[in-house]
């Protein structure tokens, strides 16, 4: 079973602070969606609107087609995972995943096979009789969210479910989340400000800045294509590099002086903004590169990774600048340095901080 989620205009304020700002969204049957903000930015107050433990202000939300936005939590058809397991202490595992569908009156043939059926799918069956005491953090996360499968519901709603568990737990489970979800189907709505998560686990990502959304779409199109500064900057570790610029056109051709005297030229491209207007230049760490450029700079640190160095530098200005290079990098603190910023890798921001000119094409520039 499984359900696309609309939400038309959606919009919620506590008292006179508006908190979510007039959000239209589709999720698709089956797909793995991902919201990802900064602290504060409504993600988490979305998804409890979606599964009806906040009210909305005004809006609709339909779920398979149906409004559901005026229906309470249980007769939506959805599970929610929280980033608190919220285990029953005093029952054993399998205690805990029948709990809820004796409740409502589930026959016990049905609760023995969709039980049975969640342990062999989250590979807890032989933690059955084990009490939440005694399981791992990694053991209780599986509980939790086979206590969801187990309702069968239309879809499934995660709130940062992850946050709780040590870094290398929470690569092995990510993984094995974006597994349970091939093996499910099922659609899934899952929080986080991880943007690592979102990047690694998402179908689509919704990024929400301030109780609105900046951009949807694709893991891949977001990185190579963000609609603005915000996107751009959130997503990717480390961050994008920003550098301020003006348009100046030499010979026809885009042109962007840089200060000091130098430029950078991006044949082929054009932005609708007259010669002097502010630009932002943006470059991601891993493309722009140490060799004969328009940008000076001087090492401060590195950090030396093994399968990469990442490189701190800073320009002449006193700004900031980082670089990404696979494997073991030479070069050391105190190193001046020429850095190359190579044309199909660069983003123009204008001074709004949106997007403009022609972006890079992923399929043609990114994939190696």
């Amino acid at each position: 079973m499984m359900a696309a989620i609309e939400l038309r205009d959606v919009r919620k304020s506590f008292q006179s602070l508006e908190v979510i700002r007039g959000i239209s969204l589709t999720v698709g049957e089956g797909a793995f969606t991902v919201f990802v903000g900064p602290s504060g930015c409504g993600k988490s107050t979305l998804l409890r609107m979606i599964a009806g433990l906040e009210e909305i202000g005004s809006g609709e939300i339909r779920i398979d087609g149906r409004r559901c936005d005026h229906l309470l939590p249980a007769a939506r058809g959805l599970a929610m995972v929280f980033q608190s397991y919220a285990l029953y202490p005093h029952m054993s595992v399998g205690q805990n995943l029948r709990f809820g569908l004796e409740n409502l009156k589930v026959p016990k043939a049905e609760i023995d096979a969709r039980v049975a059926r969640a342990a062999d799918i989250l590979e807890i069956s032989h933690l059955m009789k084990r009490r939440p005491s005694q399981l791992s953090g990694g053991q209780s996360q599986r509980v939790a969210i086979g206590r969801a499968i187990v309702k069968e519901p239309k879809a499934f709603l995660f709130d940062e479910p992850l946050s709780n568990l040590d870094a290398e737990l929470r690569v092995k489970m990510r993984g094995e989340l974006v597994a349970l979800h091939r093996r499910l189907g099922s659609t899934m709505v899952y929080v986080t400000h991880d943007q690592v998560e979102a990047m690694t686990m998402a179908d689509q990502i919704v990024v929400l800045r301030e109780g609105a959304v900046e951009q949807v779409g694709a893991p891949i199109d977001l990185y190579a294509r963000p609609a603005n500064q915000f996107v751009a900057g959130f997503l990717g570790a480390p961050q994008m590099n920003f550098v301020k610029s003006r348009i100046e056109r030499q010979d026809g051709c885009l042109g962007l002086a840089l200060g000091e005297g130098t430029s950078l030229v991006l044949p082929g491209r054009d932005v609708a903004l007259p010669d002097g207007a502010p630009v932002t230049i943006g470059i991601r760490p891993e493309h722009a590169e140490i060799g004969d450029g328009p940008l000076k700079a001087r090492v401060e640190t590195t950090e030396i990774l093994g399968s990469e160095t990442v490189i701190h530098a800073r320009l002449q200005s006193g700004q900031g600048f980082t670089l990404a290079r696979r494997g073991i990098s030479g070069a050391k603190a105190g190193d001046d340095v020429m850095l190359a910023l190579p044309a199909p890798f660069v983003h123009l921001f204008d001074e709004n901080g949106i997007a403009v000119g022609a972006t890079p094409d992923w399929r043609r520039d990114y994939v190696r």
